[in-house]
C-alpha cells in the first residue's frame, strides 16, 4: 500500500451495500476515456463494487467477474459501453497490449481488475483502487488518484461519498 497524502482516500466499508453504494458514486461520474483500476486479492470486493459502478453508470445489464473470459461489456440504453476487463489470467502486459484498450477507451469507460499485471502498458492518468479484506463484512477501500484530472474526480468522489472537505 502506498503512504496516504492529502490526494488519497482511505475508508473501510462496513457492508457489500456500502461497497456498492461507492461504486454507484463513482460509476456516475465516468466518460468514455476514464481508467479505474481495481487492486486487490481474491474476496477483497472488487466485483461487488464494479456491480455498483456499472448500476451507477446507467448499465442495464447484470455485472459478473470477466475472469474466464476477460472483457465483460456492459450497455445503457443510449447504447455507451463501459468495459470490465480482468487481467488474471493474461500472461503479460505484450498479451493485454492485443486486447487494444485504446480503442475501449475510445468508446467508454474502462474498469481493470489485476491492473498491477499490466501496468507497464496503462496510460499514465488513471484513478486506482485498492481493496482489503478487513472481515466477513469489511473491506479497506483507499484510493489514489494518478494525474490531475483523477485529483479533481477524487475530490468530486469524496464530496459525493461524504460531504464536507
Amino acid at each position: 500500500m502506498p503512504i496516504l497524502d492529502e490526494n488519497t482516500l482511505d475508508f473501510i466499508s462496513r457492508s457489500p451495500e456500502q461497497t456498492r453504494r461507492m461504486g454507484m458514486r463513482l460509476g456516475g461520474m465516468l466518460n468514455p476515456g476514464d481508467i479505474v483500476c481495481l487492486q486487490g486479492d481474491l474476496g477483497a470486493g472488487k466485483t461487488t463494487l464494479v456491480q455498483g459502478l456499472a448500476q451507477g453508470w446507467g448499465s442495464l445489464d447484470a455485472v459478473s467477474s470477466p475472469t474466464f473470459i476477460i472483457i465483460n461489456m456492459y450497455r445503457r440504453p443510449d447504447e455507451s459501453q463501459l468495459f470490465h476487463l480482468d487481467t488474471y489470467r493474461l500472461e503479460s502486459a505484450p498479451e493485454a497490449a492485443e486486447l487494444d484498450i485504446d480503442e475501449m477507451l475510445l468508446s467508454g469507460p474502462l474498469v481493470i481488475e489485476w491492473p498491477e499485471r499490466i501496468e507497464s502498458i496503462l496510460p499514465p492518468e488513471r484513478f486506482w483502487l485498492y481493496l482489503e479484506y478487513i472481515g466477513e463484512e469489511q473491506r479497506r477501500i483507499q484510493i489514489k488518484p494518478h494525474g490531475a484530472r483523477y485529483k479533481v474526480f477524487l475530490e468530486e468522489l469524496r464530496q459525493s461519498a461524504f460531504g464536507g472537505d
